[in-house]
């Protein structure tokens, strides 16, 4: 094993005690003292805070740089405006998904993608290789920027503390260029966990003041206060809300129709890769679905157990784990396409033994509107 790469973060964690595990070749925070469950429940009542500086930012700028976003992305880019935040999805030619991004749209001739750590090098050579005779100039700057995550009812409240910006004004995905804490940042009202809140982009060097001020904002070390978080709360918070994980839900042979995920496959925007396929898969139906799970019985469907009706094996989980909120244990599952509907009965193979569950609609979990 080589030696992992850290985020400017790496030695804060260390000093809060954080437990430390290689994720995509990253040295990350796994928990903190306060455990899984407590960070999990604090980001649903209050808030929690998540070190997402593993991701990876290019730059795409240039007058062709709507029609490139739009040839290598599912989503349509001529939809946003100025300010404005798009999930999208990137396809290989046979439909199966690249990776899932964010596209921040900064004026029509620059653009922020916003792509997974685990994908980071696949997606910077696979953009490069489709750039042709487009006119636009690409740059990879995930070495550059600090990611911060807080999530959670009070992180709104918290970060306004810290900065001059009006954040009610913010709508869900959009994002204004102010300061957090006197350090200039992107602030995307965007996040991975169900909850309102924000992501804070700013330099890498600035992540630590960054950080701690949101702490100190946030009441870190009293009952009622922000906690920090790691991989694991992010998991369980992320899968509550029936949001895919790449890798898990999403990888180069599943395509956006299994996956749910078709609203962003804007099929009348012109041609993009992967388009022919994905045609061809929504004219000849697809096989298999994901789908949301709830245990009927007493046991924890994990990542990769056997789905099964009757004796015939139907599918795998994709995720799964107790849901600390709902106190439910939950999953996501690929299921052949008959069985994918909900209030249909299957069993999860659970280290030899099958154990009932229901297919229930997704989200598990919807937070409850201001």
């Amino acid at each position: 094993m080589g030696t992992l790469k850290t985020t400017p973060l790496n030695e804060l964690h260390k000093s809060l005690g954080a437990r430390m595990v290689d994720f995509a070749g990253w040295e990350m925070p796994v928990q903190y003292p306060a455990g899984t469950i407590e960070e999990h429940m604090r980001t649903r009542h209050v808030a929690g805070l998540f070190d997402v500086s593993h991701m990876g930012e290019f730059w795409v700028e240039g007058k062709d740089a709507i029609s490139f976003i739009n040839y290598v992305t599912t989503n349509d880019v001529r939809r946003l405006t100025d300010g404005q935040a798009q999930y999208t999805l990137m396809t290989n030619d046979a439909g199966g998904v690249v990776d899932d991004l964010l596209v921040y749209r900064f004026n029509s001739e620059k653009f922020l993608l916003v792509v997974n750590a685990a994908t980071t090098e696949k997606d910077w050579m696979w953009i490069n290789s489709h750039k042709d005779d487009f006119d636009v100039s690409l740059s990879n700057v995930s070495h550059k920027f600090c990611q911060v995550a807080i999530q959670g009812p009070k992180a709104s409240q918290i970060l306004q503390k810290l900065t001059a910006t009006e954040l009610s004004e913010i709508k869900y995905y959009h994002f204004v260029s102010g300061q957090v804490a006197g350090i200039d940042s992107i602030i995307s009202r965007t996040g991975y966990t169900g909850e309102d809140g924000f992501e804070i982009y700013a330099q890498w060097e600035e992540a630590e003041g960054i950080w701690k001020k949101l702490l100190e904002e946030g009441n870190y070390g009293m009952p009622d206060g922000i906690l920090p978080c790691g991989l694991a709360a992010r998991n369980t918070l992320r899968l509550e809300a029936g949001m895919s994980l790449y890798g898990n839900e999403l990888d180069d042979s599943i395509s956006p129709l299994e996956a749910n995920l078709s609203w962003v496959c804007k099929f009348d925007k012109g041609d993009f890769i992967g388009k022919e396929a994905l045609l061809a898969q929504k004219q000849n139906g697809i096989t298999r679905k994901i789908v949301g799970f709830e245990m009927i019985e007493k046991a924890i469907a994990r990542d990769h157990f056997e789905v099964y009706v009757d004796d015939n094996k139907v599918g795998y989980v994709t995720s799964g784990s107790p849901a600390p909120f709902l106190k439910k244990n939950i999953g996501l599952a690929f299921v052949q396409i008959e069985f994918a509907k909900v209030g249909q009965e299957i069993k999860i193979d659970v280290r030899g033994k099958r154990f009932k569950a229901l297919i229930v609609p997704t989200p598990f979990y919807k937070r409850p509107k201001s």
